[in-house]
């Protein structure tokens, strides 16, 4: 049996703090007295360094610490939050993150960080040198101290399975030893014989006598995770001269002198971080609440592709018992297909992420974009719950921000332009969620100046991708901004101008069974949309017979069957609509627009799909059912037909081309325009 990495849990789970961390210094610098946000901003520094120390990053403890000690002038009220000290926060987690993800490289900055972030504070507080030797922070400090500071005796015994799951009490006597001048005496009263020892065993108390104006809150973040189960008294002494008990040895170091880092924790006895998060959770409800065990993705691939191989099997057994007489095999078949169902339904639950994971990411970019472009910019999401196939967000990340930046970039006028313009000096981006049938809509949205559709045309024509004397819908031609190298950027930046991005969205998010929308209004801003099935995985289907070929609809996007009026000409151009209670609604002939050869049936379907805002009557010859559907994706050699958006394995072996809806309804909406102009 194979065993998880200690140190790639440790970085999986590190990544999570940051991305907290990050998203909590960004809320700050919008709220900066919030005592909360700056809590919670410690205890994830304060997290990550414990973390690693206990699993062997001590660079990555080392720089934390140092940057923790600064951090905490702003929780105690003594510095203010203010946008340059986030700014160097900010720069601290990335190069945090570059420590963790390769902690041999030894990348540079930290020191220069470090020192801007003591320039920020505006003292000398914050050391210059990045230690990355524990035991160069142990030696003796300074002996001298402030008319305000008392003696205070702090007396502590660790729980008994500390040190199974990693405590290194050095290192919790280092961090009480940064708060002020002290003497640390070991308390051995309760060590047994040595045949006896138990090395997991914290036998050995502390007694630190401490010169400090009140060490108590300090002291509570030392031992955050540890409290449970531990023996902790922090008193003031009247006395400072109190002599420690006869049992007591002292360890204090000479000034001179170096305490050893500790050796080492073998692997095998290495805890995983959920372990700290555990201890956590005993303290914070909340994280309590949000427990979740960590499974690879592979696993749950291979959990789905086994679910989707059971439903083909289930619908075989299905077509074999209805074929049949026998009254249990139907029973079975039925109970079979409903515990199935609920298989399904589970496993796919288990892959659904709340797409506010995603956009979590983009408030950094955006961020940064504001600060790059001299841009007051606000960024605003909502429907962060809506949830998505987690293999989808994943492959979601760079289309949003080509999206993002260019929305920023090209969409949002400079600050002078805007209030010319009657506008408020700083520009938004909305990015949104929400749930349209069986899609996921995302949308981002500026206030900008909006798509300018005289240097498009201009720059289609230039490029050849238009006549000049050519008559399109302006929806189509906002679809020239995804063609391969068109920009309409007047000089070439950092950012944007040479056309790459654009295109490479539109295949991303065409990959994804997906398609873009684009609206516009001169003045106002734009508005990107990108439509996406839930899944990519199993749905609910109709299945249909055209002719002698069977084809299945996505059930989430049928709204309802109607029967094909009588009387109704089969070439009726520009004339196919139908009157659905008050409304049109254009419909294709699924035969002429597969080319079915097989004679015409009577009495036809007509199925109403709908797509974004769009919908378009499909007539088939028969609707056989529904049926739970395994996407399978069509190969390279059929990417180009875009009438289907997979195909699926029936019962009963033969195969099913699955319908692509949105296709069909701007399909539908074309060929009635087309039908018109004729």
């Amino acid at each position: 049996m194979s065993f998880p990495d200690p140190t790639e849990t440790f970085r999986q789970e590190a990544r999570e703090l940051l991305d907290q961390l990050e998203s909590g210094l960004l809320d700050l610098e919008q709220n900066p007295a919030n005592d909360d946000l700056i809590n919670s901003t410690f205890r994830a520094l304060h997290t990550i360094k414990g973390s690693g120390a206990m699993f062997g990053f001590t660079a990555v403890a080392a720089f934390v610490h140092e940057f923790e000690t600064a951090f905490d002038q702003v929780r105690k009220g003594q510095s203010p939050a203010t946008p340059a000290l986030i700014a160097v926060a900010l720069d601290a987690k990335d190069h945090i993150h570059e420590l963790i993800q390769d902690p041999d490289a030894s990348p540079s900055g930290g020191e220069a960080i470090l020192v801007a972030l003591r320039n920020v504070l505006g003292n000398t507080d914050v050391p210059n040198p990045v230690l990355t030797k524990p035991s160069e922070r142990l030696r003796e400090p300074d002996t001298a101290s402030t008319a305000s500071e008392a003696l205070w005796r702090i007396r502590f015994r660790l729980p008994a399975d500390s040190l199974v799951y990693g405590t290194n009490p050095v290192l919790l006597l280092e961090e009480i030893r940064a708060l002020g001048p002290c003497t640390v005496v070991a308390l051995t009263d309760t060590l047994p014989p040595l045949d006896i020892i138990d090395p997991e065993v914290p036998y050995i108390g502390w007694q630190v006598d401490i010169e400090h104006e009140d060490p108590r809150s300090a002291i509570d973040d030392v031992f955050l995770f540890l409290k449970e189960g531990m023996e902790l008294s922090v008193e003031p002494l009247a006395d400072a001269t109190a002599p420690a008990a006869e049992t007591e040895v002292e360890i204090a170091p000479a000034a001179t002198t170096e305490v050893p880092a500790p050796a080492p924790l073998v692997p095998m006895h290495k805890p995983e971080p959920k372990a700290v998060a555990e201890k956590a959770a005993e303290k914070d409800p909340a994280v309590a609440a949000s427990s979740s065990m960590r499974v690879d993705a592979e696993r749950l691939d291979e959990l789905m592709d086994r679910v989707g191989e059971l439903v083909i099997a289930q619908a075989r057994l299905t077509q074999i018992a209805n074929m049949s007489s026998d009254a249990n095999l139907k029973t079975i078949a039925e109970e079979l297909e409903r515990l199935s169902s609920g298989l399904r339904d589970t496993t796919m639950g288990i892959r659904m992420v709340p797409i506010g994971t995603l956009f979590s990411r983009f408030r950094r970019l955006v961020h940064d974009l504001s600060r790059d472009l001299g841009k007051d910019i606000e960024f605003i999401t909502s429907g962060e719950d809506t949830e998505l196939d987690k293999t989808m967000i994943e492959r979601l990340a760079d289309p949003l921000v080509h999206l993002i930046r260019n929305s920023v970039d090209h969409g949002l006028e400079s600050a002078e332009r805007r209030l010319a313009a009657g506008k408020p000096a700083k520009g938004t981006v909305r990015l949104s969620a929400v749930y349209a049938g069986a899609e996921v809509a995302i949308s981002v949205t500026d206030d900008g100046a909006g798509l300018n559709a005289e240097r498009i045309r201009a720059k289609a024509e230039e490029a050849g991708l238009l006549a000049p004397d050519a008559k399109i819908p302006d929806a189509e031609l906002w679809q020239m901004i995804f063609a391969p190298g068109f920009s309409t950027a007047k000089e070439v930046t950092s950012l944007s101008g040479r056309g790459v991005g654009m295109d490479v969205v539109k295949r991303t998010i065409e990959g994804l069974r997906g398609s873009i929308d684009v609206t516009t209004s001169p003045g106002q801003g734009s508005t990107m949309t990108l439509r996406l099935p839930l899944t990519l995985a199993i749905i609910d289907g109709m299945l249909v017979r055209v002719g002698n070929g069977r084809y299945t609809i996505p059930l989430a996007a049928v709204e309802e069957c109607v029967e094909l009026p009588e009387g109704i000409e089969a070439n009726a151009r520009g004339r196919n609509f139908l009157d659905i209670r008050g409304s049109l609604v254009p419909f294709l002939r699924m035969r002429e627009v597969f080319g079915t050869k097989a004679p015409l049936e009577p009495h036809q379907k007509v199925v109403i799909v709908s797509s974004g805002e769009g919908r378009v009557g499909l007539v088939v010859d028969q609707i056989i059912g529904n049926n739970q559907t395994v996407i399978k994706q069509l190969s390279k050699l059929h990417s180009s037909i875009k009438s289907f958006s997979g195909a699926t394995i029936l019962g009963d072996g033969t195969v099913a081309l699955i319908l692509d809806t949105a296709h069909l309804v701007a399909f539908g909406q074309s060929y009635v325009d087309q039908g018109r102009a004729a």
